[in-house]
């Protein structure tokens, strides 16, 4: 034992002398360089190759980790032995993944190939111009050389259609905002989620049926009209204008249009973002199949009609009415204003930038339709005007049968009569019609008898402000509905209240 010790001894002073040797014969630059040659001879070797898929590529998320991430989890149910479980908040699926520097084997037209997900500690970084995870992900693909080509050219393209299918059909759909003052996550993105869980459709929506039909066979063309628009050289997007007064159900509408295309929702709150290029960088992160929401357009920030502002001649009208966003304040303390110009809002929904990424839908509501500038109104932007109008005899039924489950054989001829010829003089919106009835519908007669009096109060009434010259379309309470926006020292003091008598025009 003695021996066998000093020999160990032995050898590890040999060891180190002979590191000391190379240490001061072999500079490091020397090593490295024999350390690589020697790594890529034995890759030459090798019967494989690797590919690394990152989760951020220079500064933006890598769809393509996103996609085999999804992938993975379809397979990793089934063959995986350690698996990662998920549920996010108010999620109603768990979602299965991959755990850290863990394999999966996966199979594709005969092809073994291998996926690892890497997961390591981010080296510190003095200085970075946006916030980075404190992990790198990634995974590696390893297959056989023989083999690169089929894994290059179609196997990649099938775990990106497969994922997208498998988010369409399992993923819960996601409402994003936008975080306040432009602030961006552990991840760098400018958007927080929440499930999307709104249950309109169109069957339960309060519109005639023709007009729901003609937007749905609109959206319908829009989803399988890929080859159309490359054909035509047109960006695969699509705008739609809905205007109304408030309680008509715009809202609701933008729900049913999700839940029909089951894309998500991304709803832009325009004032909290302070300028044109950060408008620019919040689309470049949304994703495709997607629905970019900006409600109250004409409430959100100074994009009133120039026409209107102008005046006579062309320097005697608003002079923010063509404010350019180099039109920086002069005061120091409305730095932080917010500066997006009309010239940035029309860039964001038919511009060079607009074109980014593919199926993407962009819809704008408001209250006043006769506000908005002309230009930002024209196809090619909002391509699709729909008037949400007041309830109509159909838009009543589809509400009678929400609530209450009739149907138009439940209720006499004499009161469908009735309703039909007085609903239009009535002027009341979907929401209020539905207000009265959920209050009574565990009572459907009386709830029946207090909606006819309620028509017949409000169809005599505007009957009677017609005859005298009234405007039977006027809008109850819209001040109280639509708050004016606040005058404040860093804003324009631009309000969106209106006049309550005004008329909607009745664009189809």
């Amino acid at each position: 034992m003695k021996e066998l010790l000093t020999t160990v001894a032995s050898l590890m002073g040999a060891w180190a002398f002979l590191q000391s040797i190379l240490t001061t014969v072999f500079p490091p630059e020397l090593r490295f360089a024999a350390v690589k040659f020697f790594k890529h001879f034995f890759n030459y070797l090798s019967s494989y190759c690797y590919y690394d898929i990152t989760e951020i590529d220079g500064v933006n998320t890598n769809e393509l980790y996103n996609a085999v991430q999804i992938y993975l989890s379809s397979s990793a149910s089934v063959a995986g032995t350690r698996l990662s479980l998920t549920r996010g908040l108010n999620s109603s699926a768990i979602t299965f993944g991959l755990s850290n520097n863990d394999r999966l084997v996966d199979y594709y037209q005969g092809v073994t190939v291998e996926w690892e997900h890497v997961v390591a500690a981010r080296q510190t970084q003095t200085f970075t111009w946006r916030p980075l995870p404190e992990e790198r992900r990634g995974f590696i693909l390893r297959v056989r050389k023989n083999d690169k080509h089929l894994v290059l050219n179609s196997y990649l393209d099938f775990v990106t259609e497969k994922a997208n299918e498998l988010r369409r059909k399992n993923q819960d759909r996601l409402l994003y905002t936008n975080s306040r003052g432009g602030s961006l996550d552990s991840r760098g993105h400018p958007w927080e989620s929440v499930p999307f869980k709104h249950p309109s459709t169109f069957d339960t929506l309060a519109m005639d049926p023709l007009k729901k039909s003609e937007i749905m066979a609109d959206l319908q063309d829009f989803v399988n009209g890929e080859a159309f628009y490359q054909k035509t050289g047109r960006a695969w997007k699509r705008g739609y204008l809905l205007y109304g007064p408030p309680g008509t159900g715009k809202s609701s509408m933008i729900a049913a249009m999700a839940n029909f295309l089951r894309y998500d929702i991304y709803d832009l709150e325009l004032t909290e973002v302070s300028t044109n290029s950060e408008l620019r960088k919040m689309l470049m992160k949304t994703t495709s199949k997607s629905i970019i929401v900006i409600e109250d357009i004409d409430c959100s920030i100074n994009l009133t009609n120039r026409i209107n502002n102008s005046g006579s001649g062309g320097g005697g009208g608003n002079p923010n009415a063509r404010r350019s966003s180099y039109d920086l304040p002069a005061n120091p303390i409305e730095d932080k204003a917010n500066t997006i110009t009309l010239s940035g809002l029309l860039n964001f929904t038919d511009g060079l930038w607009s074109c980014c990424g593919s199926e993407r839908i962009f819809v704008f509501t408001t209250n006043h339709i006769e506000k908005l500038d002309p230009a930002l109104l024209r196809s090619g932007r909002m391509d699709m005007h729909i008037y949400m109008s007041f309830c109509t005899f159909q838009s009543l039924k589809i509400l009678l049968n929400n609530y209450l489950g009739y149907q138009e054989s439940d209720l006499q001829a004499e009161i469908w009569s009735e309703i039909e010829a007085i609903i239009d003089s009535a002027v009341i919106t979907p929401a209020d019609v539905s207000e009265l009835l959920i209050k009574h519908r565990r009572d459907k007669k009386k709830a029946m008898d207090e909606l006819i009096e309620v028509l017949r109060t409000r169809s005599e009434q505007n009957r009677g402000k017609q005859g005298i010259g009234g405007n039977v379309h006027h809008v109850e309470d819209e001040e109280q509905e639509k708050r004016p926006l606040e005058n404040s020292d860093n804003r324009s003091g631009y309000e969106c209240s209106g006049n309550g008598d005004e008329k909607m025009d009745q664009q189809a």
